[in-house]
């Protein structure tokens, strides 16, 4: 029967993000570092040469290459460029909750950078780094701010399709953005929501 040929399709799908297969991925490492015999969470200043977020707080990571083994190794690669340091230098990678973003899909690691003194930031892409005591991220409370999002159709949207027309009861949402401060440095933005999330974990 067609019916069955059809269930026999369906069953054994490995299910997927329903559109991610146009989406942009990227992986990150939260990488952790020991000084003087305290753990420390290690964060990139972007160069500002850099066209997209010049100057922002990051941590290391980047678009996943068709060459890539896993997301994982994206994520050990590109903080080995970054920092000049090498691969094997970064161990006990453990996974964090992947996170969907305006089209973006992120795969962020923790790390431990086992020589952290031997890091030489590479300057097309990192203006600098610096550490921030866990102890202190784990004391410390984030501000929140919310960022409203308006629905804005396009001139030919085909209001007469829908009930309610122009008039339509759209479902409008609210971002949180989180905001961590450190001496000069402001760590916001998606580096902030997987600080969070690593914090809350440990």
């Amino acid at each position: 029967m067609e019916i069955e040929k059809l269930a026999n399709r369906l069953k054994n799908r490995t299910p997927v993000i329903l559109g991610s297969e146009r989406f942009s991925k990227f992986a990150i490492l939260l990488p952790l570092v020991e000084i003087e015999g305290e753990i420390h969470v290690l964060f990139e200043v972007r160069s500002h040469q850099m066209r997209r977020q010049p100057g922002e707080v990051c941590f290391p990571g980047g678009r996943i290459d068709s060459g890539d083994r896993d997301e994982k190794h994206t994520a050990i690669r590109e903080t080995s460029e970054e920092l000049g340091i090498s691969e094997d230098s970064i161990i006990n990678i453990s996974p964090l909750d992947y996170m969907i973003s305006f089209g973006q899909i992120i795969y962020p690691y923790a790390g431990i950078i086992k020589t952290p003194n031997e890091i030489v930031p590479n300057p097309a892409e990192v203006e600098e780094v610096f550490t921030i005591p866990l102890s202190f991220l784990k004391e410390v409370k984030p501000e929140t701010y919310h960022i409203n999002f308006k629905v804005e159709p396009e001139e030919n949207f085909p209001f007469d399709l829908i009930v309610g027309g122009e008039n339509y009861n759209w479902q409008t949402r609210k971002a949180e953005e989180i905001f961590y401060f450190f001496k000069d440095k402001v760590i916001w933005g998606l580096t902030a929501r997987i600080l969070k999330h690593f914090l809350e974990i440990v």
